[in-house]
Protein backbone atom coordinates (compact mmCIF):
# COMPACT_ATOMS: atom_id res chain seq x y z
CA UNK A 1 0.00 0.00 0.00
CA UNK A 2 1.21 3.36 -0.78
CA UNK A 3 0.48 6.57 0.26
CA UNK A 4 -1.67 9.24 -1.63
CA UNK A 5 0.41 11.91 -3.50
CA UNK A 6 1.03 15.15 -1.88
CA UNK A 7 -0.34 18.30 -3.31
CA UNK A 8 1.40 21.01 -4.82
CA UNK A 9 1.11 22.99 -1.82
CA UNK A 10 2.01 21.15 0.89
CA UNK A 11 3.39 22.45 4.47
CA UNK A 12 4.13 25.61 5.54
CA UNK A 13 3.24 28.64 3.06
CA UNK A 14 5.74 31.31 5.45
CA UNK A 15 8.62 28.79 5.07
CA UNK A 16 8.52 28.40 1.16
CA UNK A 17 11.60 30.34 -0.04
CA UNK A 18 13.60 29.31 3.53
CA UNK A 19 17.64 28.99 3.18
CA UNK A 20 18.88 26.42 5.42
CA UNK A 21 21.96 28.54 7.81
CA UNK A 22 25.15 26.99 7.29
CA UNK A 23 26.99 26.72 10.22
CA UNK A 24 30.62 28.56 9.78
CA UNK A 25 33.79 26.99 9.84
CA UNK A 26 35.57 26.44 13.37
CA UNK A 27 38.65 28.34 14.59
CA UNK A 28 42.26 27.83 14.04
CA UNK A 29 43.75 27.82 17.27
CA UNK A 30 47.11 28.35 15.37
CA UNK A 31 48.04 32.19 15.54
CA UNK A 32 47.23 34.10 11.97
CA UNK A 33 49.88 36.64 12.39
CA UNK A 34 53.63 36.58 13.20
CA UNK A 35 53.45 38.51 16.36
CA UNK A 36 51.72 35.72 18.22
CA UNK A 37 54.45 33.45 16.04
CA UNK A 38 57.33 35.69 17.49
CA UNK A 39 55.84 35.52 20.79
CA UNK A 40 55.21 32.06 21.24
CA UNK A 41 58.88 31.71 20.01
CA UNK A 42 60.64 33.91 22.90
CA UNK A 43 58.39 32.75 25.53
CA UNK A 44 59.91 28.89 24.26
CA UNK A 45 63.52 30.14 24.42
CA UNK A 46 63.14 31.72 27.54
CA UNK A 47 61.84 28.64 29.06
CA UNK A 48 64.35 26.67 27.53
CA UNK A 49 67.14 28.45 28.69
CA UNK A 50 65.56 28.78 32.79
CA UNK A 51 65.54 24.71 32.50
CA UNK A 52 68.95 24.80 30.93
CA UNK A 53 69.95 27.11 33.59
CA UNK A 54 68.22 24.39 36.34
CA UNK A 55 70.27 22.14 34.62
CA UNK A 56 73.34 23.40 34.81
CA UNK A 57 72.96 24.82 38.55
CA UNK A 58 72.12 21.01 39.58
CA UNK A 59 74.76 19.43 37.85
CA UNK A 60 77.22 21.47 39.44
CA UNK A 61 75.82 21.62 42.71
CA UNK A 62 75.13 17.56 42.79
CA UNK A 63 78.21 17.07 45.07
CA UNK A 64 77.04 19.08 47.84
CA UNK A 65 73.98 16.26 47.77
CA UNK A 66 76.45 13.21 47.95
CA UNK A 67 78.42 15.12 50.43
CA UNK A 68 75.49 15.60 52.89
CA UNK A 69 74.50 11.77 52.69
CA UNK A 70 78.16 10.67 53.70
CA UNK A 71 78.53 13.23 56.05
CA UNK A 72 74.39 11.47 57.44
CA UNK A 73 76.22 7.85 56.96
CA UNK A 74 78.63 8.56 59.57
CA UNK A 75 78.04 6.95 63.11
CA UNK A 76 78.24 9.35 66.05
CA UNK A 77 79.16 6.68 68.43
CA UNK A 78 82.28 4.30 68.31
CA UNK A 79 86.04 5.87 68.10
CA UNK A 80 85.42 9.67 68.29
CA UNK A 81 89.11 10.86 66.75
CA UNK A 82 87.75 8.19 63.82
CA UNK A 83 84.54 9.90 63.84
CA UNK A 84 86.21 13.66 63.58
CA UNK A 85 88.50 12.30 61.13
CA UNK A 86 85.84 10.97 58.58
CA UNK A 87 83.89 14.10 59.00
CA UNK A 88 87.24 15.94 58.21
CA UNK A 89 87.76 13.97 55.21
CA UNK A 90 84.27 14.80 53.85
CA UNK A 91 84.98 18.08 54.05
CA UNK A 92 88.54 17.65 52.80
CA UNK A 93 86.37 15.56 49.69
CA UNK A 94 83.68 18.49 49.33
CA UNK A 95 86.38 21.26 49.18
CA UNK A 96 88.57 19.67 46.69
CA UNK A 97 85.35 19.19 44.21
CA UNK A 98 84.65 22.86 44.75
CA UNK A 99 87.92 25.07 45.12
CA UNK A 100 91.21 24.16 42.83
CA UNK A 101 93.54 21.59 44.74
CA UNK A 102 96.03 23.97 44.56
CA UNK A 103 94.13 26.33 47.35
CA UNK A 104 92.95 23.26 49.21
CA UNK A 105 95.33 19.78 49.32
CA UNK A 106 97.80 21.57 51.71
CA UNK A 107 95.56 22.62 54.10
CA UNK A 108 95.62 21.23 58.04
CA UNK A 109 94.86 22.19 61.07
CA UNK A 110 94.08 25.91 61.89
CA UNK A 111 94.73 26.70 58.32
CA UNK A 112 92.09 24.59 57.69
CA UNK A 113 89.37 25.45 59.70
CA UNK A 114 90.42 29.14 58.96
CA UNK A 115 89.70 28.18 54.92
CA UNK A 116 86.66 26.75 56.02
CA UNK A 117 84.99 29.72 57.77
CA UNK A 118 86.46 32.13 54.95
CA UNK A 119 84.23 30.45 52.23
CA UNK A 120 80.89 31.29 54.19
CA UNK A 121 79.09 34.34 54.39
CA UNK A 122 78.34 33.31 57.82
CA UNK A 123 81.01 31.37 59.44
CA UNK A 124 79.72 27.97 60.64
CA UNK A 125 82.40 26.49 62.70
CA UNK A 126 83.02 28.30 66.16
CA UNK A 127 86.51 27.96 68.09
CA UNK A 128 85.43 24.66 69.89
CA UNK A 129 84.55 22.82 66.60
CA UNK A 130 87.54 24.71 64.83
CA UNK A 131 89.78 23.18 68.01
CA UNK A 132 88.08 19.61 67.05
CA UNK A 133 88.55 19.77 63.24
CA UNK A 134 92.11 20.78 63.88
CA UNK A 135 93.41 18.50 66.72
CA UNK A 136 90.44 15.82 66.97
CA UNK A 137 91.91 13.12 64.84
CA UNK A 138 94.90 13.41 66.78
CA UNK A 139 93.51 13.89 70.42
CA UNK A 140 90.13 11.58 70.35
CA UNK A 141 90.07 12.11 74.02
CA UNK A 142 88.95 15.33 73.72
CA UNK A 143 85.58 14.42 71.28
CA UNK A 144 82.67 13.37 72.92
CA UNK A 145 79.59 12.38 71.33
CA UNK A 146 78.08 15.74 72.82
CA UNK A 147 80.93 17.75 70.74
CA UNK A 148 80.29 15.86 67.81
CA UNK A 149 76.54 16.90 67.29
CA UNK A 150 77.55 20.34 66.62
CA UNK A 151 80.46 19.64 64.57
CA UNK A 152 78.47 17.51 62.03
CA UNK A 153 75.26 20.28 61.96
CA UNK A 154 78.10 23.00 61.30
CA UNK A 155 79.68 20.89 58.71
CA UNK A 156 76.01 20.12 56.94
CA UNK A 157 75.97 24.22 57.18
CA UNK A 158 79.36 24.53 55.12
CA UNK A 159 78.14 21.83 52.78
CA UNK A 160 75.21 23.54 51.83
CA UNK A 161 76.06 27.35 52.13
CA UNK A 162 79.74 27.57 50.93
CA UNK A 163 80.29 29.29 47.71
CA UNK A 164 81.73 26.80 44.82
CA UNK A 165 85.00 27.86 43.24
CA UNK A 166 84.69 28.27 39.58
CA UNK A 167 81.49 26.06 39.62
CA UNK A 168 78.65 27.93 41.01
Amino acid sequence: MSAPPLPEIFGNYALKDFAEVVSPTAIDWLPQTPGWLLIAGVILYLGLKRAWRRLQFWYYNRYRGEALARLADIPLHGDQGDRVADINEVLKITALVAYPRTDVAALTGNDWTQFLNSQCDRPPFDETNCRLLAQGPYHPADCSTAKLAPLVSASAQWIQRHRGGSHV
